[in-house]
């Protein structure tokens, strides 16, 4: 097609449109459209003057909810009446002049801006009313004006073929269209499942969690099962790409292979579950949030969120802290000097020490003992348990230093600082 060729048509189609505007039968189209239009705005009108609910807002009383619905909605009242009276213009202009494409045109934009409308007001998830206006329009404005079908069919036979696999541009609008939807069910499924199953207190933690990753896995492959039936793909004609994805998963996705194998395993032998406090080989340190399929998540006293791969659990060492049993022992030291009443020390800490209401007496009640003859005092050590570990708001060990150090003065102890005698010896020259 040159440009003489679009030149010619041009023209042509211009005549046909001032033929149509000059026409007897696009005259009587267009009165028809404004008729209907005023009569639509008229009956409204007359509604609000005979009907309550669309005249006063509505006060607190029975059925106080529907009827502020009603009295929402009237707005739309009129573009649903502009559509019932186009129908009827539609009719009415056929057995007269025998056409009505005009009108049938109002129509649809008039159906559009009324789903417009409904969209707007009634849907409020971003995800869903940006489907709906950004798919749903265009589709329904393709149907309306019986575009659809042909648009259907161009982006049908734009297409490439490998082997049996044939994928279309159709197919992939249809892929990107229903796949949003389907994950975005799929991820609100999956929320309101895991929720479900975690709340079950009558089942054992670590099987919660365990049934909460099983069923993740399982929704996701009914979907992406699903998305595949929306493709067209049938499932045998996957089996060309077997032997790639198996290589993929040996190579490239060997790691991430690992860490979802890693993640059953940990689920399955209960050696962590949520809550519990571990403790990396690293030395970092936090609670237990999440068992996700590739990570696990701990969760630190100062706020950090630290990302563990589940492989680490399963390779390296780690200390949970509170896998089987929340009480813990803890010990410091302290020194005292070398002048002080080194015998009456351990009574007057532990006497101190036990009345912290976060320190037990059993397993063990709280311990003062020698450790060692330092080189500026005397060292102690202090041993004693508690419920729940000694970070973040449980600082007990910061509480009790504080004991001591009032303890120990007020029974004239002291605490040593290191010193040295120097002494200055003068030689003879």
């Amino acid at each position: 097609m040159n440009l003489e060729t679009i030149k010619i048509e041009a023209l042509e189609l211009l005549e046909t449109i001032m033929a149509w505007a000059v026409s007897p039968q696009f005259y009587v189209q267009v009165a028809a459209i404004i008729v209907a239009i005023i009569l639509a705005w008229f009956v409204f009108r007359l509604l609000r003057q005979q009907v309550s609910f669309f005249r006063n807002e509505p006060q607190p009383g029975p059925i106080y909810q529907l009827r502020k619905q009603i009295f929402g909605v009237q707005n739309l009242v009129p573009q649903v009446l502009c559509v019932l009276f186009l129908g009827i213009a539609i009719q009415v202009v056929l057995s007269t002049v025998n056409q009505a494409w005009l009108v049938k045109i109002a129509q649809s934009l008039a159906v559009v801006i009324l789903l417009y409308s409904l969209i707007t007001r009634f849907i409020k998830n971003p995800f869903i009313n940006g489907m709906f206006r950004w798919v749903g329009i265009p589709l329904a404005t393709l149907h309306v004006f019986g575009w659809l079908d042909n648009v259907v069919t161009y982006l049908d036979g734009v297409a490439f073929q490998a082997g049996n696999i044939k994928v279309s541009a159709y197919a992939l609008a249809r892929v990107a269209i229903f796949g949003s939807i389907l994950f975005w069910l799929g991820k609100i499924s999956n929320n309101a499942g895991q929720k479900a199953i975690r709340g079950r207190d009558g089942i054992d933690i670590r099987t919660r969690e365990l049934f909460a990753k099983l069923f993740e896995i399982g929704l996701f492959l009914v979907i992406f099962m699903l998305l595949l039936q929306v493709v067209g793909l049938e499932l045998t004609a996957l089996a060309v790409f077997g032997g790639a994805l198996g290589v993929g998963l040996g190579f490239g996705l060997q790691q991430i292979a690992s860490n979802f194998i890693s993640g059953i395993i940990i689920l399955l032998d209960h050696s962590i579950s949520v809550g519990d406090y571990i403790e990396l080989e690293n030395g970092k340190t936090g609670i237990l949030q999440e068992l996700n399929m590739r990570s696990s998540t701990l969760k630190t006293f100062d706020g950090k969120t630290i990302v563990v791969p589940n492989e680490q659990f399963i390779t390296t060492a780690f200390t949970n802290w509170t896998h089987q049993d929340t009480l813990q022992r803890y010990d410091f030291e302290f020194s005292v000097s070398y002048d002080s009443d080194i015998p009456k020390v351990p009574g007057v800490i532990v006497e101190a020490i036990r009345k912290h209401p976060q320190v037990l007496e059993e397993p063990e009640e709280p311990d003062c003992e020698i450790r060692e003859f330092g080189e500026s005092g005397v060292v102690f050590g202090v041993e004693y348990w508690m419920d729940g570990i000694d970070d973040g708001v449980n600082r007990v060990e910061a509480d009790l230093l504080m004991i001591i150090w009032v303890a120990l003065k007020k029974n004239n102890i002291q605490i040593p600082f290191p010193h040295r005698d120097v002494r200055i010896i003068q030689g003879v020259i």
